[in-house]
Protein backbone atom coordinates (compact mmCIF):
# COMPACT_ATOMS: atom_id res chain seq x y z
CA UNK A 1 0.00 0.00 0.00
CA UNK A 2 2.58 2.96 0.73
CA UNK A 3 4.40 1.80 -2.53
CA UNK A 4 1.41 2.39 -4.63
CA UNK A 5 0.87 5.76 -2.21
CA UNK A 6 4.25 7.02 -3.02
CA UNK A 7 4.08 5.93 -6.94
CA UNK A 8 0.84 7.65 -7.44
CA UNK A 9 1.81 10.84 -5.38
CA UNK A 10 5.04 11.09 -7.94
CA UNK A 11 2.88 10.67 -10.94
CA UNK A 12 0.94 13.89 -9.32
CA UNK A 13 4.00 15.96 -8.69
CA UNK A 14 5.63 14.97 -12.81
CA UNK A 15 1.72 16.11 -13.46
CA UNK A 16 1.76 19.31 -12.10
CA UNK A 17 5.41 20.34 -13.04
CA UNK A 18 4.89 19.01 -17.06
CA UNK A 19 1.71 20.96 -16.58
CA UNK A 20 3.11 24.08 -14.86
CA UNK A 21 6.10 24.01 -17.86
CA UNK A 22 3.64 23.88 -20.31
CA UNK A 23 1.57 26.98 -19.11
CA UNK A 24 4.65 29.19 -18.85
CA UNK A 25 5.54 28.61 -22.48
CA UNK A 26 1.97 29.62 -24.04
CA UNK A 27 2.32 33.17 -21.94
CA UNK A 28 3.12 35.36 -24.90
CA UNK A 29 4.25 39.06 -24.63
CA UNK A 30 2.44 41.37 -26.23
CA UNK A 31 4.38 43.81 -28.31
CA UNK A 32 3.44 47.53 -27.73
CA UNK A 33 6.33 49.78 -29.09
CA UNK A 34 4.95 52.39 -26.91
CA UNK A 35 6.22 50.12 -23.91
CA UNK A 36 9.56 51.57 -24.37
CA UNK A 37 9.18 54.48 -24.19
CA UNK A 38 11.32 54.86 -20.72
CA UNK A 39 14.26 54.24 -23.36
CA UNK A 40 13.92 57.40 -25.71
CA UNK A 41 16.11 59.72 -23.24
CA UNK A 42 19.05 57.29 -23.71
CA UNK A 43 18.39 57.50 -27.23
CA UNK A 44 18.13 60.84 -27.87
CA UNK A 45 21.05 61.99 -25.55
CA UNK A 46 23.54 58.44 -25.52
CA UNK A 47 23.20 58.32 -21.80
CA UNK A 48 22.90 55.37 -19.80
CA UNK A 49 19.73 53.58 -19.93
CA UNK A 50 17.34 53.31 -16.84
CA UNK A 51 16.85 49.77 -14.91
CA UNK A 52 12.67 50.61 -16.18
CA UNK A 53 14.14 50.65 -19.72
CA UNK A 54 16.34 47.52 -19.61
CA UNK A 55 13.67 45.87 -17.60
CA UNK A 56 10.93 46.65 -20.76
CA UNK A 57 13.44 45.49 -23.34
CA UNK A 58 13.92 42.26 -21.54
CA UNK A 59 10.07 42.06 -21.47
CA UNK A 60 10.19 42.48 -25.58
CA UNK A 61 13.05 41.16 -26.47
CA UNK A 62 11.22 38.61 -28.37
CA UNK A 63 9.65 41.54 -30.24
CA UNK A 64 12.43 43.55 -31.59
CA UNK A 65 12.31 41.69 -35.01
CA UNK A 66 8.97 42.77 -35.76
CA UNK A 67 10.18 45.76 -34.62
CA UNK A 68 13.10 46.29 -36.65
CA UNK A 69 10.87 45.10 -39.98
CA UNK A 70 8.74 47.70 -39.56
CA UNK A 71 8.97 50.82 -41.67
CA UNK A 72 8.30 52.71 -38.63
CA UNK A 73 10.15 51.81 -36.02
CA UNK A 74 12.92 50.18 -38.02
CA UNK A 75 15.19 53.21 -38.38
CA UNK A 76 14.94 53.57 -34.48
CA UNK A 77 16.09 50.00 -33.58
CA UNK A 78 18.71 49.84 -35.89
CA UNK A 79 20.37 53.14 -34.82
CA UNK A 80 23.41 52.70 -33.44
CA UNK A 81 21.91 54.09 -30.29
CA UNK A 82 19.68 51.34 -29.78
CA UNK A 83 22.65 48.87 -30.42
CA UNK A 84 24.52 50.77 -27.52
CA UNK A 85 21.13 50.38 -25.24
CA UNK A 86 20.95 46.52 -26.20
CA UNK A 87 24.43 46.25 -24.90
CA UNK A 88 23.97 48.46 -21.82
CA UNK A 89 21.43 46.20 -21.13
CA UNK A 90 22.97 43.06 -21.90
CA UNK A 91 20.20 42.12 -24.26
CA UNK A 92 22.35 40.87 -27.49
CA UNK A 93 21.47 42.58 -31.20
CA UNK A 94 18.72 40.13 -32.65
CA UNK A 95 19.51 38.35 -36.16
CA UNK A 96 15.67 38.62 -37.27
Amino acid sequence: MKFTGAVCILVLVSSLAWTNAVVKEEIKVACVPMELTPCKPSGQTESKPSTECCGKLKEQESCLCSYINNPIFGEYVKSPNAHKILAACNIPYPTC
